[in-house]
């Protein structure tokens, strides 16, 4: 019986290519809490970082014969975790956006204040659009994800006087 926690990750992915669940577990054993730990500083609930881990650790598996590493194994698996994070907080805005939406729809609203709002509301959605790309991104996470300036420059690894300024520059740029 081969002793896998000795191997290296480069040796363990040529394994993991070849079919070798022993060598994805020894792969997986290594990553999964630093991993879930990292994704936990960056996301609303242990639970939703746990999701995004394992199924980052599915998709290595589904994929895992066309895996190649340009850089080590642990950059891979950090990048990768990012891009899951943010899919992951698209998907939950767009969720929350078709909750909200649908408890719009039930309320007893009359025609014109419906259009009024929505003529705001489309009004304030572009003027969003247009801001910066970081501005806009800070602005997001503050206002429809509801993560305070702490949990925004941890997630985007910026400082929170930075995450203050493009706050402060989004409110003034959004003021009517």
């Amino acid at each position: 019986m081969n002793s896998y926690n000795t191997y290296s990750d480069e040796r363990l992915i040529e394994l993991i290519r070849e079919d070798n669940r022993l060598a994805f577990t020894e792969i997986f054993n290594r990553y999964w809490e630093r991993l879930t730990t990292l994704a936990a500083s960056k996301l609303p609930s242990p639970d939703d970082a746990q999701e995004v881990v394992q199924n980052l650790f599915i998709d290595l598996w589904k994929r895992r014969s066309a895996l190649k590493l340009e850089y080590s194994f642990n950059t891979y698996i950090t990048a990768a975790l990012r891009y899951n994070i943010l899919r992951h907080l698209a998907t939950r805005a767009r969720r929350l956006s078709k909750h909200q939406e649908s408890l719009r729809a039930d309320m007893d609203y009359s025609t014109e204040e419906w259009l009024s709002f929505e003529e705001l509301k489309d009004r304030l959605n572009k003027h969003i659009a247009e801001l910066p790309e970081k501005c806009r991104l800070v602005f997001e996470l503050s206002r429809k994800e509801g993560f305070t300036e702490k949990q925004i420059a941890q997630h985007l690894q910026i400082s929170t006087k930075t995450v203050e300024a493009h706050l402060s520059k989004a409110r003034r740029s959004l003021r009517i």
